[in-house]
């Protein structure tokens, strides 16, 4: 069974603040006038004390930053599996809760931004990928290189990667004005091709790119503007429980 978990604080929300208020308003009076030491129900208590947690939850969650897990190696070495991270949700234009309908344009993604975004396929699954390739787009992939509009996306070879049991080559890629790093792994398949991106619509690509289910794939694709859940920012913990402890030198570094 998938739980809404945006759904389920509206409805929380929604019942708690009916409840006190409906008190407030006609019970409160009625308890009085009948027993003035009468005590106020236990379920009124409960959605006094509940309603201003469950809203201020609601409103951080919806409008400002949303906590997600990091559960694959898909976006190694930005990510890691285990990765607990911030996600602004206000980077391109605020929500309402449950209906995703977009009531604040703010900003657009740039190339190079990370995003966490509703898969097309089932808008229940969150992915978390980096973009590459903005509306109007022509994206190539070759041969583990990168063709944005033609141009070559310059790469740098970094060396060896040998952490956290992996082992890949290193590279910095530049996206325009954006540098990252991703890892390759050139003896195993890497799907290729070329791509235009709609209007509307994103390309994005895993940084561990031969092991990463992301636009290049027919069961993702490119991702419409409105699945967006927002832009990744900072990473708050790392434990991949219960295999591993905790990484401790994780915890607040930024997301780039």
């Amino acid at each position: 069974m998938v739980f809404d978990f945006a759904l389920i604080l509206t409805i929380a929300t929604l019942f708690t603040g009916v409840v006190w208020l409906f008190d407030v308003l006609v019970l409160r009076s009625r308890r009085a006038a009948a027993d003035a030491s009468a005590n106020e129900p236990v379920l009124v208590e409960y959605c006094r004390t509940f309603f201003p947690v469950i809203l201020v939850v609601l409103l951080v969650r919806s409008f400002l930053f949303e906590p997600f897990r990091i559960p694959s190696d898909s976006m190694m070495p930005t990510l890691l599996d285990g990765d607990f991270i911030f996600v602004n949700k206000y980077a391109y234009g605020i929500r309402l809760p449950v209906l995703n309908k977009k009531i604040v344009e703010i900003d657009e993604p740039e190339r190079g931004d990370v995003v966490v975004f509703r898969l097309p396929a089932n808008p229940n699954t969150n992915y978390i990928k980096r973009v590459i390739g903005l509306p109007g787009d022509r994206i190539v992939y070759s041969a583990n290189r990168l063709y944005i509009n033609g141009e070559l996306m310059p790469t740098n070879m970094r060396g060896a990667y040998r952490e956290y049991g992996y082992e890949a080559n290193l590279v910095e890629e530049s996206l325009g004005d954006i540098e990252h790093e991703l890892l390759l792994q050139p003896q195993r398949y890497s799907r290729e091709g070329e791509w235009q991106v709609p209007v509307g619509h994103y390309f994005v690509m895993g940084d561990n790119r031969n092991n990463s289910r992301d636009s290049r794939f027919p069961g993702v694709g490119t991702i419409p503007e409105s699945q967006l859940v927002g832009r990744a920012v900072r990473i708050w913990m790392n434990w991949n429980f219960p295999e591993d402890g905790p990484l401790w030198n994780r915890v607040g570094e930024k997301i780039r």
